[in-house]
């Protein structure tokens, strides 16, 4: 079905209410899961509004609860996420990483306690738009098997680093599996195997079947042995920083809950060279543009340059959304 952006920020808005968030915080939900949906990022937008929903409705996401700071040092800070929304906590934690950029240059915020932030391209455009460049990442539940291994033991911590550009803000927003779960689940919704191995199967065999690939949540990292690497470097720094959780403790609770995070922003200004940051963007970009393409008709993209074309195309367009997924949207709001 075709949803355009008021009427599903309204939907949800109202079902967020429903739920016991004020209206501050209602609003920031329904504004951040509708942005994720139109920038093609169903997974991470309206598809995850039920189990968000569910995690409320178990007590593991605090309603009344968000982000405070428990430590400074610098322009480093140490915050508590206190257990609430995952996305209001990283609105909140950004904002603080760019004030300190710009207060110092580079700023940093450790978030310890948190749930998950839905897309964490969402800050990293956030930053952007504020003129600061942003490294951010989480570590999360046991997804991944560590390259030789059979269970899964590291997660698919995503990585997002954004660079502002006047043209059109330079975004990389990744896990570090090959596909995301919520990926799996959405070519699973669509019922169409994923175009390359995503993980192993019961078997212990690479598949590219996403509902056998959802059983047993053993996602394939990028890289294979160094994507292994990364996750679990990233899982340290995010641990270490905030004095959290790892991806071990996380993984023995009942649900992802209590994930650590890391929110690191640059301010380039403080260069005073502009002009010469977007000439040297530029140059990178119409190189890699120039590219001849492997097969007649493909084009290479810049990270972030199809999120901001799925934008407008869903604004003038509507958005595509399962069917299944807004029934079960309109049923917690019925």
């Amino acid at each position: 079905m075709i949803l355009i952006q008021k009427e599903m920020q309204s939907v949800l808005f109202e079902l967020f209410l429903k739920y016991g968030f004020n209206e501050t915080r209602a609003k920031i939900l329904a504004d951040t899961h509708t942005e994720n949906t139109l920038m093609g990022v169903n997974s991470h937008g309206i598809n995850r509004v039920p189990a968000f929903i569910n995690l409320v409705k178990k007590g593991i996401v605090k309603i009344n609860e968000e982000a405070e700071q428990v430590g400074a040092f610098g322009s480093i800070e140490r915050w508590d996420g206190r257990f609430g929304s995952g996305v209001i906590n990283a609105r909140k934690c950004a904002d603080r990483a760019i004030e300190l950029a710009k207060d110092y240059g580079v700023g940093l915020v450790a978030l310890r306690n948190t749930n998950h932030w839905m897309r964490g391209g969402a800050y990293g455009w956030q930053a952007a738009d504020a003129g600061c460049i942003a490294i951010l990442f989480t570590n999360t539940q046991p997804n991944m098997p560590p390259w030789g291994g059979r269970d899964s033991r590291i997660g698919n911590n995503p990585f997002i680093v954004a660079i502002p550009r006047a043209e059109g803000h330079v975004v990389l927003d990744m896990a570090i599996s090959q596909f995301s779960f919520g990926q799996i689940q959405e070519y699973a919704l669509k019922k169409e195997k994923l175009p390359f191995a995503g993980g192993w199967d019961t078997n212990n065999e690479l598949s590219d079947d996403p509902v056998e690939l959802r059983k047993k949540q053993r996602g394939l990292p990028i890289g294979y042995w160094k994507g292994s690497a990364l996750s679990m470097i990233l899982d340290m720094l995010a641990t270490l920083l905030s004095a959290g959780n790892s991806t071990y403790k996380i993984g023995q609770k009942e649900e992802e809950t209590g994930v650590s995070q890391i929110y690191m922003c640059i301010d380039p200004r403080k260069f005073s060279d502009p002009n010469i940051s977007e000439k040297l963007l530029n140059e990178i970009i119409d190189y890699t543009h120039d590219v001849p393409p492997m097969k007649s008709g493909d084009k290479v993209y810049y990270p972030g340059e199809r999120a901001l074309m799925n934008r407008e195309r869903n604004l003038a367009n509507g958005m595509t959304v399962d069917d299944q997924v807004w029934g079960e949207v309109m049923g917690l709001v019925d």
